[in-house]
Protein backbone atom coordinates (compact mmCIF):
# COMPACT_ATOMS: atom_id res chain seq x y z
CA UNK A 1 0.00 0.00 0.00
CA UNK A 2 2.48 2.83 -0.89
CA UNK A 3 -0.47 5.42 -1.78
CA UNK A 4 -1.40 5.64 1.56
CA UNK A 5 0.19 5.31 4.91
CA UNK A 6 -1.25 4.10 8.41
CA UNK A 7 1.00 3.24 11.41
CA UNK A 8 -0.97 2.61 14.94
CA UNK A 9 0.96 2.77 18.33
CA UNK A 10 -0.14 1.72 21.63
CA UNK A 11 -0.90 5.73 23.49
CA UNK A 12 -2.11 6.72 26.83
CA UNK A 13 -5.20 8.86 27.15
CA UNK A 14 -5.29 10.26 30.69
CA UNK A 15 -4.41 6.33 32.41
CA UNK A 16 -6.34 4.87 29.54
CA UNK A 17 -4.95 3.05 26.69
CA UNK A 18 -5.71 3.89 23.24
CA UNK A 19 -4.56 3.33 19.94
CA UNK A 20 -3.35 6.33 17.82
CA UNK A 21 -3.50 6.08 13.95
CA UNK A 22 -1.21 8.59 12.04
CA UNK A 23 -2.06 8.35 8.34
CA UNK A 24 -0.65 10.16 5.41
CA UNK A 25 -0.53 9.89 1.65
CA UNK A 26 2.03 8.33 -0.27
CA UNK A 27 2.69 8.02 -3.75
CA UNK A 28 0.78 9.62 -6.08
CA UNK A 29 -2.80 8.07 -7.12
CA UNK A 30 -6.26 8.91 -7.17
CA UNK A 31 -9.26 8.24 -4.65
CA UNK A 32 -10.38 5.33 -6.29
CA UNK A 33 -7.14 3.22 -6.02
CA UNK A 34 -6.34 5.06 -2.83
CA UNK A 35 -9.76 3.80 -1.08
CA UNK A 36 -8.27 0.45 -1.92
CA UNK A 37 -5.38 0.68 -0.49
CA UNK A 38 -6.55 1.62 2.66
CA UNK A 39 -9.54 -1.05 2.81
CA UNK A 40 -6.43 -4.09 2.42
CA UNK A 41 -4.43 -2.29 4.87
CA UNK A 42 -7.61 -2.13 7.43
CA UNK A 43 -8.67 -5.61 6.66
CA UNK A 44 -4.72 -6.96 7.06
CA UNK A 45 -5.00 -4.84 10.83
CA UNK A 46 -8.24 -6.55 11.99
CA UNK A 47 -7.02 -9.83 11.47
CA UNK A 48 -4.13 -9.57 13.64
CA UNK A 49 -6.93 -8.48 16.34
CA UNK A 50 -6.86 -4.41 15.99
CA UNK A 51 -9.40 -3.00 18.32
CA UNK A 52 -10.04 -1.02 21.77
CA UNK A 53 -11.70 1.38 23.04
CA UNK A 54 -10.62 4.64 21.74
CA UNK A 55 -8.64 5.23 18.38
CA UNK A 56 -7.36 8.54 17.38
CA UNK A 57 -6.68 9.53 13.78
CA UNK A 58 -4.04 11.89 13.10
CA UNK A 59 -3.16 13.24 9.74
CA UNK A 60 -4.44 14.20 6.40
CA UNK A 61 -7.36 12.22 4.85
CA UNK A 62 -9.88 12.78 1.59
CA UNK A 63 -13.03 11.95 2.46
CA UNK A 64 -13.22 8.95 0.54
CA UNK A 65 -10.54 7.67 2.83
CA UNK A 66 -12.13 9.10 5.66
CA UNK A 67 -15.22 6.72 5.39
CA UNK A 68 -13.66 3.88 4.50
CA UNK A 69 -11.73 4.18 7.69
CA UNK A 70 -14.45 5.23 9.45
CA UNK A 71 -16.43 2.17 8.68
CA UNK A 72 -13.53 -0.12 9.92
CA UNK A 73 -12.66 1.84 12.92
CA UNK A 74 -16.42 2.10 14.24
CA UNK A 75 -16.78 -1.89 14.18
CA UNK A 76 -13.67 -2.56 16.36
CA UNK A 77 -13.50 0.60 18.83
CA UNK A 78 -15.73 1.90 21.69
CA UNK A 79 -15.35 6.00 20.04
CA UNK A 80 -13.09 7.45 17.44
CA UNK A 81 -11.75 10.86 17.39
CA UNK A 82 -9.85 12.58 14.86
CA UNK A 83 -7.33 15.43 15.40
CA UNK A 84 -8.46 18.82 14.71
CA UNK A 85 -5.32 21.20 14.50
CA UNK A 86 -7.13 24.40 14.95
CA UNK A 87 -8.09 23.44 18.28
CA UNK A 88 -4.96 21.13 19.17
CA UNK A 89 -7.64 18.52 19.95
CA UNK A 90 -9.03 15.23 19.26
CA UNK A 91 -12.67 15.34 18.38
CA UNK A 92 -14.88 12.44 18.89
CA UNK A 93 -16.68 11.72 15.62
CA UNK A 94 -17.99 8.68 16.71
CA UNK A 95 -18.95 6.74 19.96
CA UNK A 96 -21.06 3.63 21.02
CA UNK A 97 -21.67 5.06 24.47
CA UNK A 98 -19.63 4.54 28.02
CA UNK A 99 -16.60 6.98 28.44
CA UNK A 100 -16.45 9.08 25.09
CA UNK A 101 -19.83 11.15 23.98
CA UNK A 102 -19.65 12.53 20.26
CA UNK A 103 -18.64 16.33 20.07
CA UNK A 104 -15.99 15.31 23.16
CA UNK A 105 -12.74 16.92 23.18
CA UNK A 106 -9.35 14.89 24.10
CA UNK A 107 -6.74 17.59 24.21
CA UNK A 108 -3.48 16.05 22.39
CA UNK A 109 -1.29 17.64 25.40
CA UNK A 110 -3.09 14.16 27.27
CA UNK A 111 -2.22 11.34 24.77
CA UNK A 112 1.01 10.24 26.20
Amino acid sequence: MASYKIEASKVSVSGREATLLKVGFGDPAQNDQIVKDVESKMVEMETEGFGGKLVLINGPASLPVAVVLSHHLVHRFGAIGVFDPKMSAYVVSAAHGGTYEVGNLIPATEVK
